[in-house]
């Protein structure tokens, strides 16, 4: 018995089963009202699938059980997962591997590594004919056997895995109403298949109980963002507005709104990038509080240390534009190898593991605990009515940006938010407060 998070253990051995079992991992009434659709998976994506195939034994077999929610949406995608992983494995012909069965209130995905013989294509069908279960899918199956005990109107199952086998496949996907596009290490949220064109269709069928379908945690998340923004620009500027209206007028007046840019900039691209490591860590680490633990704690002292060093920059014109460059080039760097890296260190003991983390984290942190006390330093020279405003709109951003940081991430996958953090230092850079001796234009006071 080894006791480890599943994804984890799989990737620091190299032994090979005739079996893996995959069984279902939670309740019901929380899937089926869709409050994980927020939960990043490692254990559902292609990649995950690609690394269970690779444990099989030759013949061996992975099974895979979900729950059943109607309209179909976790089976489909984890069929379209199964699909893509096999062809990522080099498999031409991947309707040959497959297997896929339905209960009353689960469906089992079976995945050989190697094609189902008749013999075994028999003995399923024997064994689901024996216990009620629909034959969904294998190879050479027949439409009108695939809908036989627990009946739906259609059967919708087997025509969503002959479509994802197709070659409409992508085409089905785009048009499915949920998504159902599989989720990669890049985009670990198997369980979010939420689209907002549905929404409009699901409030019409309100009275009949379509609200029901909709999935609440992607909705959670966006009202929590506008509650978020709402009560944040009401809590943090609201009050220097009241109270500083000369400080308001110069901030309003100040060329390009410079202090605006830089501090709302840093606010976003700090929390972005902050929020992506943790979520790639996750994996490596095992479980998510050695990840926020280890990764949160690691970015705040090696800021702190950043900070510290930072006063030596401020003669410079531009202080912040090295800084800024190093973490650029550090971010860039491992989002070309932090995949080998993190998967060569996979076998280490678990401390070990937490070293290569903060040694690969604690460079990063140091250079982005640079700009924000860079700024409050420049305005302290130029314009030091403007300070209590630096930290203002660098509080909205850092309280804003984590909510959104998840919705883009949901969306546009790790490497999309990287790269958006990187370009709001870049905007951090060109709206440096200028040097002191640098005239300012003010509106009044």
């Amino acid at each position: 018995v080894h006791v480890a998070e599943a994804r984890n253990f799989v990737s620091r051995g190299t032994e090979q089963y005739d079996v893996i079992q995959v069984p279902l991992l939670d309740a019901f009434g929380a899937s089926a009202a869709g409050l994980q659709a927020l939960n990043e998976s490692y254990l559902y994506t292609v990649e995950a699938v690609e690394a269970l195939i690779q444990r099989l034994a030759p013949g061996g077999l992975l099974t895979i059980t979900r729950w059943v929610d109607l309209p179909p949406r976790d089976g489909p995608k984890l069929f379209a997962t199964a699909v893509r992983a096999l062809e990522a494995s080099g498999v031409e012909a991947p309707a040959g591997r497959l297997a896929w069965i339905r209960g009353w209130k689960t469906n089992t995905l079976l995945i050989k590594n190697g094609p189902f013989t008749s013999g075994e294509i028999a003995a399923l069908i024997a064994f689901c004919n024996a216990r009620s279960f629909d034959v969904i899918w294998y190879p050479g199956i027949a439409r009108a056997d695939a809908n036989r005990f627990n009946r739906l109107d259609e059967p919708f199952f087997y025509d969503t895995a002959e479509a994802l086998l197709g070659p409409g496949a992508e085409g089905f996907v785009s048009a499915y109403k949920y998504d159902i596009a599989p989720s990669t290490d890049g985009r670990p949220y198997f369980f979010n298949t939420f689209r907002w064109r549905l929404v409009p269709e699901l409030v019409a069928l309100r009275g009949a109980g379509g609200l029901g379908l909709l999935g609440l945690g992607y909705p959670i998340l966006a009202a929590t963002f506008v509650q978020v923004a709402v009560l944040t620009l009401i809590l943090v500027p609201l009050p220097l507005v009241v109270r500083r209206r000369a400080g308001l007028a110069a901030y309003v007046a100040v060329p390009k709104a410079r202090v605006l840019a830089y501090f709302l900039a840093l606010g976003f691209a700090f929390l972005f990038i902050e929020m992506v490591y943790i979520q790639k860590f996750i994996l490596f680490l095992g479980h998510p509080a050695f990840a926020w633990a280890g990764i949160l704690s690691t970015f705040l002292v090696s800021a702190g240390l950043g900070a510290l060093a930072s006063g030596r920059r401020l003669e410079r014109a531009n202080p912040v534009l090295v800084p800024l460059l190093a973490v650029a080039a550090l971010a860039l760097l491992y989002e070309l190898t932090l995949p080998a890296i993190l998967g060569a260190a996979a076998p280490l003991p678990g401390l070990l593991r937490g070293a290569v983390s903060l040694l690969l984290v604690a460079p990063l942190g140091f250079w982005m605990g640079m700009p924000f006390p860079l700024g409050l330093a420049r305005l302290g020279e130029t314009a030091p009515t403007l300070i209590p405003w630096a930290w203002a709109i660098n509080g909205c951003a850092s309280v804003l940006s984590p909510v959104l940081a998840v919705i883009l991430v949901i969306h546009l996958g790790f490497t999309a938010v990287i790269l958006l953090g990187l370009g709001f230092y870049g905007i951090a850079v060109f709206s440096f407060p200028r040097a002191p001796g640098v005239t300012l234009r003010w509106a009044a006071g």
